[in-house]
């Protein structure tokens, strides 16, 4: 059988190499040809387009100009980013509310809501407001895009001309966006943002939007938001009815409402609406003599204001408001507060106060909340002038707490096996590349101390092994239990390098200092409609407290913080009539500065720094600087012995001293118990109680009552009554008694809250 693979006795080949070799070849060359055949037309093509000299010059700078513009584009997108998350469409609608607020006795305080927002269209604006506020803030406002490059170069050259800040570069349209969306702090990536959201702003909406905005939304001063409620404040009228002179005065309070105000400072007033005249007249708005009369006529304003006015608090309890009533279908609300305008009055002064103290170690803002243990808030400072930036501090910030954030890893500790006496060693593992160490450079020195002893310390290698022995993640789990928020698990975390803001820190502290109950910060007692229908009270609509932290460990937590206090790094805080618990905190820089700490009453919160995040001066601490100020206002609220027992604690021997000293002139409300005690000795005083009785006298006399026969128990003063009542002692000159005295006179010591003894933790 002849095979097909055989020829003439040979095999043969299944793939003809040569063939194929051939083919290869050819095709390579026949590619080659027809490539440099279409590279030869295409360049005969291209050369139509050669350009030479000048025109290529001017090409080449087109082409580098796209290259860069696309970069730039890029860059500018980028930086664009941070500016679209602050745009908001719900800051448009605050209007939706109008809200008069009460402090817990029912007194007027303040209002928020419509009333300064869009009570007036821009159509009724008299003509004369509408060109003082262009000729003064924003000439060119018709012609820019939102940023009126021009005048901003302006400015600069007139600021470099005078070597001081003496105009300002703002569009309308920029302000509009930072009264909206942004803070007042001074910094680069605020003043990118405000470019962006600017040109954002002018794309969605018109000019005569943007105009009603900036009239709406602009703080005049005393609380006023807008031209209406501004007009109403200074004037007693609507802004509808004011004159040139007027129109100038207001117009002359967009750029710094505090230092222009009439009521505050009548000369720089006059001097500021004298200047915005000279403006209508350069802008070529009015002529010289159309302003003449209302240079020799000015505004005359009533005497309105509220110096008391809580501003920075109702900013907060406006806010409550909107989101307690959110879908009641109630809008013009009367809202009863927490607030206390004497305490709020105390934390204003300590912190202005504080700063001008400070002034030398580069401290230039700060934050005060004050509370009750329960979470009732009774005092707010959002920052150093509420007339200069209403941006709370208090409220929105969120600084890093340094070693004050400590106490939640304590409090966790103390819930995984640790107790207050527990040895521990100064020292602590690494964390990847992140060493631990302690204030002053060093990584610890291994020595061995009860636990209680390393938080009066604030020894920063102690508390991160804390962490990592008992684990971040519950250190993170017990922060969110007490009301903390948006904690991050880090290396560092045990030393505070995460956001926490005073009101938030202060609700968390609160949870310890009433025993381990969540204690969320409130303002809100009560809402009552126009029609006069309760639509909230936190009695009736909000569940009681739960228990999120045990007692003990609470118990033991404030123990330790009572030593932070007696024999640590807070030792500046200490008050001498009532018992102290705290924590101080300073983070790296130095930039933030605190003292978190309560009594058996209340809890107070202080933050100190800089709105932009320039550090301090060297050596600042929490201890040194945050610890008085907390200890000048609580000296002052505290305004008589009533305060409960730090759980965790015994009572304070003062505290003790006078209750015995009560007890011993009392003896049958000593057996009444404390709260006979505190009516007696608390709410009225002798002089008082001596006046209703003489009255009571007469009004027997006078109707012809008998006399009851005349008591021999002798009263709080030792004297029977009817004789004149002795002075009490260490009286001042003007008749006042030093707050010393008065605290230590005024009431008595009262047990702990829930009624159990106070005991002391080894």
């Amino acid at each position: 059988m002849q095979d097909w693979l055989f020829k003439r006795g040979r095999r043969e080949r299944v793939i003809d190499w040569l063939s194929l070799d051939s083919k290869i070849d050819s095709t390579i060359a026949e590619s080659w040809e027809r490539f440099r055949d279409v590279w030869n037309a295409g360049t005969s093509f291209f050369s139509r387009f050669k350009i030479t000299g000048w025109k290529r010059l001017l090409n080449e700078a087109a082409s580098e100009g796209l290259s860069l513009g696309a970069g730039g584009f890029v860059v500018m997108y980028a930086l664009a980013i941070p500016a679209f998350h602050e745009f908001n469409e719900g800051k448009f609608l605050t209007g939706q509310f109008a809200v008069k607020f009460l402090d817990q006795n029912g007194n007027e305080i303040g209002k928020r809501g419509i009333l300064h927002n869009d009570a007036v269209p821009l159509d009724e604006i008299p003509d004369a407001m509408v060109k003082a506020a262009l000729a003064t803030e924003d000439r060119r406002f018709f012609e820019h895009w939102g940023i009126d490059v021009y005048g901003t170069f302006r400015a600069l050259a007139t600021n470099l001309q005078a070597n001081e800040v003496v105009q300002g570069g703002s569009s309308i349209t920029q302000q509009v966006a930072k009264n909206l969306f942004l803070s007042s702090e001074r910094s680069f990536q605020r003043k990118i943002k405000e470019a962006f959201l600017a040109l954002l702003l002018e794309s969605r909406f018109s000019k005569r939007d943007i105009l009603k905005f900036y009239f709406d939304r602009a703080y005049m001063g005393g609380g006023a938001f807008g031209v209406e409620a501004a007009a109403q404040f200074y004037f007693g009228k609507s802004v509808r009815q004011i004159n040139l002179a007027e129109a100038a005065l207001l117009a002359g309070l967009f750029k710094a409402p505090t230092k222009y105000a009439p009521h505050v400072n009548l000369p720089a007033s006059r001097a500021r609406t004298n200047e915005v005249l000279n403006n209508l007249v350069e802008a070529g708005f009015y002529t010289a003599g159309q302003v003449h009369w209302a240079r020799v006529h000015p505004a005359k304003t009533i005497e309105t204001r509220n110096p008391n006015s809580p501003d920075w608090f109702l900013d907060w309890a406006f806010e409550e408001v909107q989101r307690i009533a959110a879908g009641r279908g109630a809008y013009v609300l009367t809202a009863r507060t927490t607030v206390d305008l004497n305490m709020q009055k105390a934390t204003d002064e300590a912190l202005t106060q504080a700063l001008r103290n400070y002034r030398g170690n580069r401290i230039g803002s700060g934050a005060i909340v004050l509370m009750e243990t329960d979470g009732a808030v009774r005092a707010i400072t959002g920052g150093p002038d509420y007339g200069e930036s209403q941006f709370n501090r208090a409220t929105h910030a969120r600084r890093q707490p340094g070693s004050s954030f400590k106490i939640y890893v304590y409090a966790a500790a103390l819930e995984n096996g640790y107790t207050p006496t527990t040895s521990v060693r100064d020292a602590s593992r690494s964390c990847g590349r992140w060493h631990p160490q302690n204030y002053g450079g060093s990584h610890g020195g291994g020595g061995r101390m009860p636990l209680w002893n390393a938080l009066a310390k604030s020894l920063n290698t102690v508390a991160a092994e804390l962490s990592f022995a008992v684990g971040r993640d519950k250190v993170i789990e017990m922060t969110q239990r007490v009301g903390i928020t948006g904690i991050r698990k880090t290396c560092s975390m045990a030393l505070g390098d995460y956001g926490i803001s005073p009101l938030e820190h202060g609700g968390g502290l609160a949870t310890f200092a009433n025993g381990g109950k969540l204690a969320k910060p409130y303002a809100i007692l009560d809402l009552v409609s126009s029609k006069g229908d309760l639509v909230y009270s936190r009695d009736r609509d909000e569940p009681e407290a739960p228990q999120v932290v045990e007692r003990k460990v609470a118990e033991g937590l404030n123990w330790m913080m009572n030593k932070v206090v007696t024999e640590g790094t807070g030792q500046r805080a200490q008050l001498d009539f009532t018992n102290v618990a705290g924590k101080t905190g300073t983070s790296t820089g130095p930039k933030d500065a605190w003292f978190v700490g309560f009594t058996g009453k209340y809890v107070g919160v202080v933050w100190l720094g800089n709105d932009d995040n320039r550090p301090m001066s060297g050596g600042t601490t929490g201890g040194v600087f945050a610890s008085p100020v907390w200890h000048s206002f609580m000296s002052v609220v505290h305004t008589d012995m009533n305060i409960p027992t730090i759980p965790g604690l015994q009572p304070h021997p003062v505290q003790v001293s006078e209750q015995q000293r009560i007890a011993a002139i009392h003896p049958e409300g000593a057996a009444a118990g404390p709260e006979t005690q505190r009516t007696s000795s608390s709410l009225m005083s002798d002089q008082a109680r001596d006046a209703l009785r003489k009255t009571a006298a007469a009004l027997r006399k006078a109707g012809g009552i008998a006399e009851p026969p005349p008591s021999t128990t002798p009263n709080s003063t030792g004297s029977t009554p009817g004789s004149p009542p002795p002075p009490p002692p260490n009286k001042r000159a003007d008749g006042t008694v030093p707050a010393d005295h008065r605290r230590a006179t005024l009431g008595v010591a009262q047990p702990p809250l829930d009624g159990t003894p106070a005991r002391a933790v080894p």
